[in-house]
């Protein structure tokens, strides 16, 4: 070998070695999160036994944004580290929580409920770490119950109903008849289903509570008497265009479509459903997103899933476009009128800076296939069109 060669030689392998060691000494900044759930209760199963029963919703979809996550973060000398904790029905979160920052957690995903989300936003040991909202569509934790260090990646119920209500203003039939169940969900609902009613001028021409109990299922397995009762209980309806049903618990909602008294089409919570997410969405890229879940996980992304996920990478988004791990830093950012993230939706996501709603499009969508995505043409707003979907600035009791 050339004494030149023989210098190229050792000058390549000290730089490489140099190389390899700066790579080695630099400690990528870490972002923890932690993803705080709660066990499904026992009684409520889904209707239909084509629906899979679901332990990990939500969490799954935390999985892939962390992931998602890394995979620009390797480049950035980032990295996102998520621990998970599950409590059971009644259980204290208040300790789930505290196990989960006593391991490093500084930014909490919630898969909770309302009142035990209420739970964590009081608890001392919280601080000031940012909470989101994943699991819970409550309009109240929007409203007079909102919070500086709480962020809402579900859609709201009311976000919802005016995504549907603008879809039957869309096909103009716009007389409602009601049902729904007697669960205290169901009652907000209709609540909320009558106040969409009435602002895109739509007119509930009555309303009516199902009678049956929560999974009162039927032994010959439904139908027989479904197809007696169901015409009998709305054969009296006045005229109406449509069958609004209100039944977040699934326990009778499923019954309805092809068993009404008058041929109508059944929306609401089962039939035509307003949805954050599908498992029929496939455009704008969707398909890719999907896919990566399906992988991961071994089934279909649900609504729960996709606001996990949307939650991780509005960190993820944050961090990478500020360079900063830095909580205030992130916060302004993804605050600021520069954040779109992308949401596989068509149109990109962004906070509502007076609630901390995520902003995004709701898909209208029948069993198997994407029916239509609201906001609808033609509905307005001087800000951004997503913005007609929920309560807006103006009106919303939220004051941080």
């Amino acid at each position: 070998m050339s004494p030149t060669l023989r210098w190229l030689v050792a000058g390549g392998v000290v730089a490489g070695l140099g190389w390899s060691t700066t790579l080695t000494a630099d400690t990528p900044a870490t972002i923890t999160l932690g993803y705080l759930g709660m066990e499904r209760p026992d009684d409520r199963e889904p209707l239909s036994v084509l629906d899979p029963v679901l332990d990990d919703e939500g969490l799954q979809g935390a999985r892939l944004g962390v992931s998602d996550n890394n995979a620009t973060a390797q480049f950035l000398d980032q990295e996102f580290v998520l621990h998970e904790a599950e409590v059971a029905q009644g259980d204290d979160v208040g300790e789930a929580l505290q196990g989960l920052i006593a391991q490093g957690a500084d930014w909490i995903v919630s898969g909770l409920p309302a009142e035990a989300l209420l739970e964590v936003m009081a608890h001392p040991a919280l601080g000031d770490r940012v909470v989101f909202n994943a699991g819970a569509p409550d309009d109240v934790l929007r409203g007079e119950s909102c919070h500086p260090n709480l962020y809402h990646t579900t859609p709201s119920r009311r976000m919802l109903a005016d995504a549907l209500a603008q879809f039957l203003g869309y096909k103009q039939w716009e007389r409602w008849a009601l049902v729904y169940g007697n669960t205290d969900e169901d009652r907000i609902l209709a609540e909320t289903l009558k106040a969409a009613a009435e602002r895109y001028g739509h007119r509930v021409v009555e309303e009516r509570m199902w009678p049956h109990d929560p999974m009162a299922r039927r032994a010959e397995g439904g139908f027989h008497a479904i197809q007696r009762e169901i015409p009998v209980f709305v054969q009296d309806l006045p005229e109406h265009d449509v069958l609004v049903i209100a039944d977040e618990t699934d326990y009778f909602g499923e019954y309805f479509p092809y068993q009404t008294s008058a041929p109508r089409p059944v929306v609401g919570t089962q039939g035509l459903v307003a949805t954050a997410w599908h498992r029929a969405h496939e455009s704008w890229g969707a398909v890719q997103l999907q896919r990566r879940f399906e992988k991961l996980a071994d089934r279909w992304m649900t609504p729960r899933d996709f606001a996990a996920w949307l939650a991780v990478r509005s960190l993820g988004e944050s961090t990478a476009r500020t360079g900063s791990v830095a909580r205030d830093e992130v916060l302004d950012y993804m605050l600021g009128e520069e954040f779109e993230l992308a949401g596989y939706l068509g149109l990109p996501v962004s906070y509502r800076t007076w609630n901390h709603q995520l902003r995004q499009p709701i898909l209208v969508t029948g069993p198997r296939m994407v029916a239509s995505v609201s906001p609808q043409e033609g509905y307005l707003h001087p800000r951004t069109p997503l913005d007609s979907l929920g309560a807006d600035e103006g009106e919303s009791p939220c004051r941080f």
